[in-house]
């Protein structure tokens, strides 16, 4: 059973652990993650998004090299960062070539100085070159996400507050930079829209016009439906949580409030609920945020907001 669906009865106790989790590798499906390879692959030699197609596909510049030519490279930091691509290269190259050879000298997660080395590559120089690109596109955008979570989760020490992650990904990489949040150290919720019901405003509007009895009635559809998934709604005023609790809602977002509002809010709420801040969170918000009491601080910015860094075969 998924970490997000938990069996319980009507009158719920939710806690944090119940509500996150840390993606490893292995939680991950190969299959999409080849497909976006393929993709890469398909850009470079074959001109795939484009409706003119090259009149003759393939690397024109690598196929000039000798056929038998083996070249060693190393994959090097060039900056200092948490490092997340060392499993997806090996799976870049094999869709390359089986017969590069690829020898990591780290771990997704770990944090590397400059210089230090992340893998050894050897094997043939027509295939290992071709690859070179999409292998370093993959850990530049990939290592940044995690470079900026590490410093938003480093914001964080000292507090009970997790750091989670958001739907706000690129398509068809959503896993992938999730993975890169937990490289990081932050932690990962929201998968998709089958694993949470999240009532927002448009939703609970829907079930009539008498906040209170809409909310309720929305809370005993979903969990008449989907007994066991959890239900998280989103409050953007402070009278708004009495409604949610009456509800007995499983966990509060507060979207886009004060520090003082905050303050409020948990007061309010206590362990009746998990929390969760939402909104407009940057890191330089987070030393105030942090001492408040919530169980959550969720932010997109970690990847809309990274920026690739900079690391090269020598």
């Amino acid at each position: 059973m998924s970490p997000f669906m938990v069996q319980m009865s009507s009158r719920r106790t939710i806690t944090a652990d119940d509500c996150c989790q840390k993606l490893n590798w292995t939680d991950l499906d190969l299959a999409p993650i080849h497909s976006l390879i393929d993709l890469s692959r398909a850009e470079d030699l074959e001109g795939s998004g484009l409706v003119p197609k090259p009149a003759a596909c393939g690397d024109h510049t690598s196929n000039l090299l000798p056929s038998d030519q083996i070249i060693t490279t190393n994959a090097r930091a060039r900056q200092e960062l948490t490092i997340c691509g060392v499993e997806i290269a090996r799976e870049v190259l094999a869709r390359y070539d089986s017969e590069i050879i690829y020898t990591p000298n780290c771990s997704d997660g770990d944090t590397l100085a400059k210089g230090d080395s992340i893998a050894e590559i050897k094997g043939p120089a027509r295939s290992l070159l071709t690859a070179e690109r999409p292998v370093l596109n993959f850990l530049q955008r990939l290592s940044g996400i995690s470079t900026l979570t590490k410093r938003y989760v480093l914001e964080l020490e000292g507090s009970n507050t997790r750091l989670l992650d958001t739907r706000k990904t690129t398509p068809g990489y959503r896993y992938l930079e999730k993975f890169a949040v937990a490289c990081g150290g932050g932690w990962n919720h929201r998968m998709g829209l089958f694993d949470r019901i999240m009532l927002k405003d448009n939703h609970i509007a829907s079930f009539g016009d008498n906040a209170m009895a809409a909310t309720q009635a929305a809370v005993s559809a979903s969990r008449a439906a989907n007994p066991h998934l959890l239900i998280e709604m989103e409050v953007d005023r402070i009278d708004q949580i009495p409604i949610a609790l009456a509800a007995e809602v499983d966990i509060i977002l507060l979207d886009n409030f004060s520090p003082k509002d905050l303050k409020t809010a948990k007061e309010m709420i206590g362990t009746q609920a998990v929390t969760e801040i939402s909104g407009g969170v940057t890191i330089e918000f987070l030393p105030i945020l942090k001492d408040l009491g919530h169980d959550f601080i969720s932010t997109g910015a970690t990847v809309h907001q990274s920026v690739w860094l900079d690391i090269g075969l020598d």
